[in-house]
């Protein structure tokens, strides 16, 4: 597994802290929309500051003059990617309301499950200017065994 492989396995296990420790916030405020905020402001603003911090820096490579803060293309933007928002919230919502109900394993298993399959559909036909990447019987196979991993997750 090379470096890009460890860090995708660490975004996920930080994904999985995260999800707990805001749901474990959204039951101690007795808010889940609250403890979503939470997590999307505290977010935003570490983002923006390491977004401002490399925009400036970039600048600095070419003759010290800063590079622009606001891209010109916003324009260019097709309208359906500006919808991204509305799935992330729905589904840092949705985890939040749902830890405290199932369990942090059940829940992120169908979480990692809707993930995966969406992502195969995505690749498969290159949705959003992905590299494509076609649904082979290998990848439905895999697919398959997932959901029965899942199912046997939350088995009780």
């Amino acid at each position: 597994m090379n470096i890009l492989g460890v860090m995708g396995l660490s975004a996920g296990a930080a994904i999985a802290f995260q999800a707990a420790m805001n749901a474990q916030l959204g039951k101690v405020l007795q808010n889940n929309l609250l403890a979503t905020c939470y997590a999307f402001l505290s977010s935003f603003l570490i983002i923006a500051v390491l977004t401002a911090y490399v925009w400036v820096n970039k600048g600095q490579g070419s003759g010290g003059e800063q590079a622009e803060f606001m891209p010109n293309s916003l324009g260019a933007v097709p309208w359906v990617l500006w919808l991204s928002g509305l799935f992330s919230a729905y589904g840092v919502a949705s985890l939040y309301y749902l830890i405290p109900k199932y369990g942090v394993g059940n829940v992120m298993s169908y979480a990692l499950t809707g993930q995966i399959v969406i992502a195969i559909i995505i690749s498969h036909f290159g949705l959003f200017d992905s590299p494509i990447k076609e649904v082979s019987m290998v990848k439905v196979a895999g697919a398959v065994l997932l959901v029965l991993g899942v199912i046997l997750i939350n088995k009780d």
